[in-house]
């Protein structure tokens, strides 16, 4: 079973040096109200460092209900990213993290976070993968990645979003200041514990798509990489943020 806490709080330790920066950038420590999109259990939440009102909001109730103990300073509200429950120009800062893949429709929730935003706010969105540029080696594990990336179809994602910001925020009336690729994570090994993630994670992605003793023996394989010295697994992921006019 997926502890989706601990993995929110791995995904946000990925970010966390770009956050700073590009949180500088939009202006955090001047900031009144900032809203987070698909808050999640509140890992994020609980690292901002702001005098600012800090508002989270999410589709799971599970979630809140742990947000709620995660990140206690912050208003929460359970509801849709394509149908957000504010009155436009309400927040200085929106931004969102490991959100727009998962979404019916990527393009809607960010005009509806500009639409939320006051002019000349700024919208973000931090951190969204590109799984068919995945990076597996050695080569006969890179069977996980295309598992990964069509178990990610299946469930109604898009898997290439990342590639994609540069043109949603045009197409969302955000002008866009700065996009690029996240730095950093492909530079270290991952630790037993992430690595106990990411197969959580993998493993229930792919339940009822890929047999189980297939999987098995592809974590074994993975785990002897691993050991070797030899293990790479890289996901470029991709990060966007831009003004609200």
């Amino acid at each position: 079973m997926v502890n989706w806490h601990a993995r929110f709080v791995q995904q946000a330790a990925w970010t966390r040096d770009l956050r700073v920066y590009l949180l500088k950038r939009a202006g955090l420590p001047r900031a009144r109200r900032v809203l987070e999109v698909g808050c999640g259990t509140g890992a994020i939440l609980a690292e901002l460092s702001t005098r600012a009102a800090v508002h989270g909001l999410d589709l799971e109730p599970a979630h809140l209900s742990q947000a709620i103990i995660h990140a206690p300073g912050a208003f929460l509200t359970c509801g849709d990213a394509h149908a957000l429950p504010y009155p436009p120009r309400t927040f200085d800062i929106t931004f969102c993290h490991f959100l727009l893949l998962w979404v019916r429709d990527p393009q809607r929730t960010l005009s509806e976070m500009a639409r939320v935003t006051r002019r000349g706010g700024y919208a973000l969105a931090m951190a969204e993968p590109d799984y068919c540029q995945r990076i597996d080696h050695p080569p006969e594990l890179a069977l996980l990645g295309r598992w990964q990336t069509e178990s990610l179809w299946r469930q109604g994602a898009d898997p290439k979003i990342g590639s994609r910001l540069a043109a949603l925020f045009a197409q969302a009336g955000i002008r866009l200041i700065e996009t690029g690729t996240l730095r950093g994570r492909e530079k270290r090994p991952l630790t037993l514990e992430e690595r106990e993630t990411e197969w959580a994670v993998l493993e229930a992605d792919l339940a009822g798509f890929v047999p189980a003793e297939e999987i098995h023996k592809m974590r074994l394989r993975d785990a002897q990489a691993w050991e070797r010295g030899e293990r790479v697994l890289f996901v470029p992921t991709h990060y966007a943020w831009g003004q609200v006019v």
